[in-house]
């Protein structure tokens, strides 16, 4: 085993281990909560090795990188049983190269591309080339942050009836992303989007808003006291340089 495999599973099993102590002082359980390794920034052999240190589920940012990693791995053998999500913007002429390929897209921010995606995935399961609509989450800018993209949350309320009417995709639940460099006012957007779907959840049917997308390097234990269950791991996972703290 080189030396940078062996970064990768001591550095999971520290992961794994605060993860449970998070979940622990929240009453919860790992069942149902999900590691998205963000593998955007790395190569497929570090895919590779990421693999055989035990994380099944990857996160690309960009529908071209998604493609050639999913290919590479196909090709070698190794895509069985592992499975990659897109996050990140989607652009509208992007959608076709993740559909098929992306088993969750955690960014649906406006109307305007839930129609995209939805329209575009309908047509191809018409033609057979898709067997079930699109899972996707809907991003909200719970921070109100200018910078970040998403619904605003009441965006969310006016526009989500017409949303869950596209019968291209499918609403698994909501993603959020928080402010750096400040626990508690990520704690507040964490719970803010928690309280969000718990809102949403009796107007729609069952499991609808199951999954929460909220937690990265630098918060995920906060996200996780917060009832996460889909924290999206890039530097924490791949870089040796960043340190737990």
């Amino acid at each position: 085993m080189d030396e940078y495999t062996e970064f990768l599973r001591a550095r999971r099993a520290e992961i794994i281990a605060r993860m449970d102590a998070a979940l622990r002082r929240s009453g919860r359980g790992r069942e149902g909560v999900t590691l998205v390794a963000v593998s955007k920034t790395v190569d497929v052999d570090s895919v590779r090795d990421a693999i055989r240190c035990g994380y099944r589920v990857f996160g690309e940012n960009r529908p071209q990188e998604l493609a050639r990693k999913m290919g590479a791995l196909a090709e070698s053998g190794e895509l069985a049983g592992v499975r990659f999500d897109m996050i990140g913007n989607l652009q509208t002429n992007k959608v076709n190269a993740v559909l098929g390929r992306a088993e969750l897209i955690h960014s649906i921010g406006s109307t305007h591309l839930a129609r995209a995606v939805s329209d575009r995935a309908r047509r191809r399961i018409e033609s057979g080339e898709l067997a079930v609509p699109a899972d996707v989450l809907l991003e909200v800018n719970v921070s109100g942050e200018s910078t970040k993209a998403g619904y605003s949350p009441d965006e969310l309320h006016r526009e989500l009836d017409e949303v869950m009417e596209l019968s291209g995709i499918r609403v698994r639940g909501l993603m959020t992303m928080a402010p750096r460099g400040d626990e508690d006012v990520a704690r507040r957007t964490f719970a803010g989007l928690r309280a969000l779907a718990d809102e949403l959840a009796g107007s729609y049917p069952p499991g609808t808003f199951q999954e929460l997308s909220c937690g990265m390097s630098e918060d995920f234990e906060v996200a996780l006291e917060e009832g996460s269950t889909l924290i999206r791991l890039g530097r924490v996972v791949f870089d040796p340089a960043f340190a737990l703290q």
